[in-house]
């Protein structure tokens, strides 16, 4: 007689009463089989280990929580939660919006202390699931290389990397999916599995873009990495008067590849915006965009600070703390102009809680097409992250920035960037996913057909 992998790893967790119930997991018998720590809600180190970045999430209470300490441990948790229906949420950063990285009740896979970077002669670099960006960039940089990627030093690689990467040097370089080489996955089905352009291309697709946690826990990445060149970082700093005239300046602001910008825009309507960004070369080339920036604007930042750094020392510079944060977050891609744009002020500084960050795309990230991976927005203008501090009042501060994401939605497309996910986002399938949602359905059925990655926004 046969015996398949499932059936026989079944044993670890339930089994079958004769009414047909499953009976409780049996942790103990999953313990057997880990390197790593597993902790459940009577244990010390419980409180802690269920820890995520967001603090209003800290009220979740997941039934256990493993912290990998090999790929064998990832299957042996996969195999566990699909053996005895329990629902699994991979962890990297742990920096989900919406907490869906620390579920009530769910088996939580941390792989944290999967974070090896090791960087070959050909400048790939293969990099650990649970690597956090400022330890990803500490060691590329000590072989001088580097990669594209989001400024927050304490998000995890793979979140990052499954929802497209949007960051520093992306329009050079691209999205940090576009530097994707290959990655090693555990499916539904207990298998790790090397997907790559060539072995299993469709999988490979999905992984670039199509979100976390959709088609299985990736346990490592390969990245074609960059030269560690030095980058020239600015600050421009504008009065709340010259708002309006900024925003329609900088979205049709002409500048090369080698620049990215963001635009910040505090909801209280007394704060100054501010233009921040990067240039991938030396100082005194900048300068003359910063001019013709404020040329366009009509009017000279207050401020205008420009500094060359080592390529590392720009990132550290970005990186600002790695506290953990208690805040809410939705987003809309900018594709057609903002044709209103003092209109547009007024609606981002509805709130004086909120605070909209807008990233420039174009380049690189342009030069893909928008169903040569799963991210679809290739064409945007910018993409906007809405976000709003929560003291004490969560439903206020969503209301609020539901309130600026229907409205820019109803103007201008109701999309948006499934790694500022939002669970209230309405129709949020189409929004992230867009016209790549019928086959990222597709690969997610072939590859969980039982639906043991699903959650409340999940393609399972």
């Amino acid at each position: 007689m046969t015996v398949s992998r499932r059936g026989l790893l079944f044993g670890l967790g339930a089994a079958v009463t004769s009414f047909g119930m499953a009976a409780p997991p049996d942790w103990q018998r999953l313990r057997t089989r880990l390197a790593g720590a597993l902790h459940l809600p009577q244990d010390p180190g419980y409180a802690t280990a269920r820890q995520g970045y967001f603090t209003i999430h800290d009220g979740q209470r997941p039934a256990a929580v493993v912290q990998c300490a090999r790929t064998e441990d990832v299957q042996a948790c996969v195999d566990f939660a699909a053996a005895t229906s329990t629902p699994v949420a991979a962890r990297s950063g742990g920096h989900s919006y919406a907490g869906y990285s620390t579920r009530d009740s769910s088996l939580v896979v941390d792989l944290r202390e999967l974070s090896a970077v090791q960087v070959g002669p050909d400048g790939t670099a293969t990099i650990g699931a649970g690597a956090r960006l400022i330890d990803v960039y500490a060691a590329l940089a000590r072989s001088g290389r580097a990669l594209p990627g989001g400024t927050c030093p304490s998000v995890g690689i793979a979140g990052l990397t499954l929802g497209g990467g949007i960051g520093v040097t992306a329009r050079k370089y691209g999205l940090t999916c576009d530097r994707l080489v290959s990655a090693r996955i555990v499916t539904a089905d207990g298998v790790l599995r090397s997907v790559s352009a060539t072995q299993e291309p469709d999988l490979f697709w999905a992984l670039r873009g199509g979100g976390g946690g959709n088609f299985g826990i990736v346990t490592s990445f390969t990245f074609h990495t960059t030269p560690a060149t030095d980058l020239t970082v600015f600050e421009l700093e504008f009065s709340p008067a010259a708002l309006a005239e900024l925003l329609g300046a900088w979205q049709s602001w002409p500048i090369p590849d080698e620049v990215w910008c963001n635009l910040d825009v505090p909801g209280d309507k007394r704060a100054n915006a501010w233009v921040t960004g990067c240039f991938v070369g030396q100082e005194p080339r900048v300068q003359p965009y910063i001019d013709n920036l404020a040329k366009l604007v009509g009017t000279q930042p207050i401020t205008r600070r420009t500094k060359q750094y080592e390529h590392f020392e720009a990132m550290r510079y970005f990186a600002g703390q790695p506290d953990r944060g208690s805040y809410v977050s939705t987003s809309r891609m900018i594709g057609p102009p903002i044709r209103d744009t003092s209109a547009m002020v007024s609606l981002l500084r509805s709130a004086p809680g909120l605070y909209t960050q807008f990233d420039r795309f174009g380049g690189a990230i342009a030069r893909v097409g928008g169903t040569d991976t799963a991210f679809p927005y290739r064409d945007s203008i910018a993409s906007m992250q809405v976000v709003h501090q929560v003291d004490r009042d969560e439903t206020a501060a969503r209301q609020a920035i539901a309130h600026v994401r229907d409205e820019v939605g109803r103007q201008y497309g109701r999309t948006g960037y499934v790694n500022y996910i939002d669970p209230q986002m309405p129709d949020w399938a189409q929004a992230y996913y867009g016209p790549n949602l019928p086959k990222l359905l597709t690969v997610a059925k072939r590859y969980d057909p039982q639906r043991v990655f699903a959650f409340a926004q999940g393609l399972g």
